[in-house]
């Protein structure tokens, strides 16, 4: 379609861009006019209408209310108006697109005052409240679930368990607590479980907590191992009080005895508790606990002034090298032994009080003292140990243990050989009796027993093994030539 040259001209004056010529009578002073129609133009338009109907564009050919607009708009903003400037430069740099979005940083530079001042800060917030940002600023709903607390008990140990994030606060009534408490019993974890009963401790009475863990076993279970490790022994105390479990409550009591380092006060905590509703077993453990302090910490002061006046010739020789005090009862008794052998039972002290008081076995006091007694090589105290008289006055040695392990002991102390064989006679066990012989080198016992054993082929052989010469071979052959000996082979 042609237009006539009226129509051309009233068509690019009315445009928003003006026309490119080449006349030169378009001075400067025209093309400034010329934008400033255009400009006035623009302004006249309505900021509500349609943005797809009319396309605001600033002085660079951009549109008004981009984001380059905007920043050039602020920089603009600090200078005088327009009409004080010349004709604006055109910026050559490349500008940014028009965004799709609904909200553009060009609504914090509109309603400008008369004055030229912008909008506070608050206002611009206010504005911004009210426009919904893009979809994809948004989480996926999912994203959202970690967040959210409405679980039930089993997704709520699920998380627990997994790692994931979880609230127990929103299980506000007894029974969302119970429900949850037995759902972390179910799952059979431990943390779980430990995580849950915390959470009870802190929103429930300690009386609703005793009466509803006396129908859950393992959950009373962890609860009681939760409470010692935090060290909540009057919590703890209670709780065992409310369940009736009075034996485990005097175990607890009286397990505090090792938070006491000094002897005499514990005696008397000790003391204390010997009148606890402890079992039967429990109680004589308990007594004896308390009589052995008490006797300990009496044998303790007196040896010690014994020692520091050097009187005695056993602590002479062999100082002491630790107090006796807190040891067990058979390191007590082989003190016993070791220092005070041979003393009357009425004292304290004396190995036979300390066996009767405190009923100590026939073996393991006979084990005691030959070990303390062949430490000292106190040989003749070991030969009247064993040694025992029948009704008719004649001496025989009998041992509650077996000869071989009193060979043992008594090798392991160097006892000498001709103790050893005494001992090694006494072992029954015949093959026993000469594997021991040969592993102590006790020559004498190896060749009266196969004497007795009428074996001459292994008396021939055992000679090839001792020393030409010796005492040992001149027996060996003497035996050999004795012709009132009946061999078997």
């Amino acid at each position: 379609m042609i237009r006539s040259k009226p129509d051309e001209e009233e068509y690019w004056n009315s445009s928003k861009f003006s026309a490119f010529t080449f006349d030169d009578e378009d001075d400067e002073f025209s093309s400034l006019k010329e934008s400033k129609r255009a400009v006035n133009s623009i302004r006249l338009l309505d900021d509500d209408d349609d943005e797809d109907e009319v396309e605001k564009v600033s002085w660079s050919g951009e549109p008004v209310g981009s984001i380059s607009w905007s920043i050039k708009e602020t920089a603009s903003s600090t200078q005088s108006t327009i009409r004080d400037q010349g004709f604006p430069k055109i910026d050559t740099t490349p500008t940014l697109t028009k965004q799709g979005s609904g909200y553009s940083l060009s609504s914090l530079f509109k309603g400008r005052s008369k004055a030229g001042s912008y909008p506070s800060f608050s206002e611009c917030l206010n504005e911004v409240s009210t426009r919904s940002f893009a979809p994809e600023l948004r989480k996926p709903k999912s994203e959202y679930k970690d967040f959210v607390s409405d679980w039930t008990p089993e997704e709520t140990v699920r998380r627990m368990r997994t790692g994931k994030a979880y609230s127990l606060e929103t299980f506000r009534s007894l029974k969302d607590k119970l429900l949850l408490l037995d759902e972390a019993v179910c799952a059979l974890d431990g943390n779980v479980i430990t995580a849950v009963l915390i959470y009870l401790k802190k929103s429930l009475s300690k009386e609703i907590i005793s009466r509803e863990l006396m129908s859950r076993e393992i959950a009373l279970r962890h609860y009681i191992h939760y409470l010692k490790e935090v060290g909540e022994q009057k919590l703890l105390l209670d709780l065992l009080r409310s369940l009736g479990r009075t034996e485990d409550m005097a175990l607890l009591q009286y397990r505090e005895h090792l938070n006491i380092k000094d002897e005499v006060r514990r005696k008397d905590f000790l003391k204390s508790c010997v009148g606890l509703p402890f079992a039967p077993d429990d109680a004589t453990h308990v007594q004896d606990h308390y009589t052995l302090l008490e006797r300990q910490i009496i044998i303790e002061v007196n040896d010690k002034q014994v020692e520091s006046k050097g009187q005695t010739d056993v602590f002479k020789k062999y100082p002491r090298k630790a107090s006796i005090l807190n040891m067990p009862i058979i390191t007590t008794l082989y003190y016993s032994c070791f220092y005070h052998y041979g003393e009357s039972e009425g004292t304290y002290s004396s190995p036979a009080n300390i066996r009767q008081t405190f009923k100590i076995s026939e073996k393991q006091y006979f084990l005691t003292v030959l070990g303390a007694r062949a430490k000292l090589k106190a040989w003749f105290d070991v030969d009247s140990l064993f040694t025992t008289k029948n009704w008719l006055g004649y001496t025989k040695k009998r041992s509650p243990i077996g000869f071989h392990r009193v060979v043992d002991i008594l090798q392991k102390n160097n006892a000498p050989v001709q103790v050893l064989q005494e001992y090694l006679s006494l072992v029954e066990d015949t093959e026993l009796r000469i594997s021991l012989a040969q592993k102590h080198k006790c020559h004498d016992i190896i060749i009266d027993t196969y004497k007795d054993l009428k074996d001459r082929q292994q008396l021939i052989v055992y000679r090839g093994k001792v020393e030409r010469g010796s005492p040992e071979d001149r027996k060996i052959e003497a035996l050999l030539n004795n012709t009132q000996i009946r061999w078997k082979n």
